[in-house]
């Protein structure tokens, strides 16, 4: 019994160490009835024995397989130009040695449910979440911090959160213990511990995968109203019309039927259309406002409060609603972690071709949209709504019907398709409770009842908060120890870089 434990407390801990061949073989003898010896006989009288300094070429390929802190992925992908049969999947030599550890629970969960993502699939998700209805808002911190901070700020903010997100695409994987981070609480409770890190993260990734759904209620169900007025035009005066809080109600049903998709792979297509429709109105809005032209009397001096600390607050407010454009970190290592892995294919790779990609689009968007719409309306910008506001106020009559009716179709879309990636992560922990109780998959009425319920509860909020530029502000300010702080204690942490190096700052 004690070699028995021995043995598997060796086999459990795989690290991407390269396995000695001799005790391959022995493993692969044993398996066959054959004795070591008739197996390690060399071919020639006088060849030299296994020496672990020689790498020797085996007739299969063996890649280690990286570990999720609640077991590994069923799918490993398969090696190219090797046949299956000969694989460790397909050959009786991985159950010998049990080099995985297959709990089913992650197969269960809407994060980890399916791994064929890929660089694309990664570039749709992270395009949706990395950009969307914060852009809107971006304006209204530049009447805060008026141009020279408002530009400084938003680049700095772009640059820092673009660094981190190479640090959480890095840690996603640990070659050291073969364990993949899945999740931003599974990364956090390896770095700061279990209890510190629900002190410390949990509550602000739950509240910011919340927040965003509640804003995107908000924006959402207001743009709603704004459609149906541009199509039925001057015949709006219909007594009996719908209300904000109903609107943000249809707005919150068709959320919640689009939200029974059951993982993160399988809203790939959503991402996309959501991606590019923000790209779409993004370019729209500026486009739109720049060529209008300035409006009269305006002004760039920053809006100043009467008292120094509504001075202070405004501040802060203005640094939030940057750090709200730059929201997705709580969902890197969610979209990293349905791709395949291995030593050989690192998942790191796809994922940070995908990042760049929708980055360099996200920066194409964010700065035009911010900048325009600052110059064009100064300190007119209304703070709930934005730029898509102050374009329907100030541009009403001089834009086509058909362009406004366009934008605001977009904004609808794309707060549909944003809306299920960020409640993708409130899912996940929502039927973990359950998978981990029961220890078998929710099925799929109860999957039902929880993203309902989820999508319900964030209407009440929405009903209870309807001021986007407010909503923007909180969601910001928590975000900023998750998007820009908490990165870096964890390369430190985790890495364990020499002081004061390249890689340590």
């Amino acid at each position: 019994m004690g070699d028995r434990d021995t043995t598997r407390h060796d086999v459990d801990a795989v690290s991407s160490a390269p396995i000695n061949p001799r005790h391959l073989l022995m493993q692969l003898a044993q398996l066959h009835n054959t004795t070591p010896a008739s197996v390690l006989q060399p071919p020639v009288a006088h060849t030299p024995p296994f020496s672990s300094s020689l790498p020797i070429p085996l007739p299969f390929s063996f890649p280690v397989a990286l570990l999720t802190p609640g077991g590994t992925n069923r799918k490993t992908p398969r090696i190219i130009r090797t046949p299956r049969f000969i694989t460790p999947l397909g050959s009786p030599l991985r159950k010998a040695i049990k080099l995985t550890k297959l709990d089913p629970q992650d197969a269960w969960l809407p994060i980890t449910e399916s791994r064929n993502g890929n660089a694309y699939y990664a570039a749709y998700h992270t395009l949706c979440s990395g950009i969307g209805i914060q852009a809107l808002v971006l304006p209204v911190a530049f009447t805060i911090l008026g141009w020279t901070w408002g530009i400084i700020g938003l680049t700095l903010g772009f640059i820092w959160q673009l660094y981190t997100l190479y640090l959480l695409v890095q840690l996603h994987e640990s070659h050291e213990n073969g364990i993949r981070y899945s999740r931003y609480m599974q990364l956090a409770s390896a770095t700061f511990g279990e209890r510190l890190s629900k002190f410390l993260a949990a509550f602000p990734i739950m509240y910011l995968s919340g927040g965003n759904c509640v804003a995107l209620i908000v924006i959402g169900g207001s743009t709603s109203k704004m459609f149906y007025q541009t199509l039925c035009g001057a015949t709006c005066g219909n007594p009996n019309a719908l209300t904000n809080v109903e609107w943000y109600l249809v707005f919150t049903c068709a959320a919640v039927v689009l939200s029974q998709l059951p993982n993160l792979n399988s809203i790939a297509g959503v991402s996309l259309i959501g991606g590019l429709t923000a790209v779409g109105y993004c370019t729209a809005m500026w486009t739109v406002s720049v060529s209008e032209g300035r409006l009269p009397n305006v002004s760039y001096n920053p809006v100043r409060a009467s008292t120094e600390i509504a001075r202070i607050f405004d501040v802060l407010n203005a640094l939030g609603i940057i750090a709200f454009a730059f929201r997705g970190h709580n969902l890197i290592l969610e979209i990293q972690a349905t791709m395949p892995s291995s030593e050989k294919h690192p998942s790191s790779v796809p994922m940070w071709r995908g990042v760049k990609g929708a980055y360099l689009i996200v920066a194409m968007c964010l700065f035009p949209i911010a900048i325009g719409g600052y110059w064009a309306y100064g300190h007119m910008i209304p703070a709930n709504g934005g730029i898509l506001a102050a374009i329907y106020g100030f541009h009403s009559r001089d834009v086509a019907r058909g362009v406004l009716g366009l934008i605001s179709f977009f904004v609808i879309v794309n707060a549909l398709s944003s809306f299920q990636i960020y409640g993708m992560p409130m899912f996940d922990d929502m039927e973990s409770n359950y998978t981990r109780r029961f220890k078998k998959p929710c099925p799929w009425w109860l999957r039902v009842i929880i993203r309902a319920m989820f999508g319900y509860g964030c209407f009440f909020v929405a009903v209870a908060i309807p001021f986007l530029g407010s909503v923007a502000g909180l969601v910001g300010g928590l975000s900023l120890p998750v998007t820009l702080a908490y990165p870096c204690f964890m390369w430190l942490k985790m890495k364990k870089p020499k002081m004061y190096g390249a890689s340590w700052w």
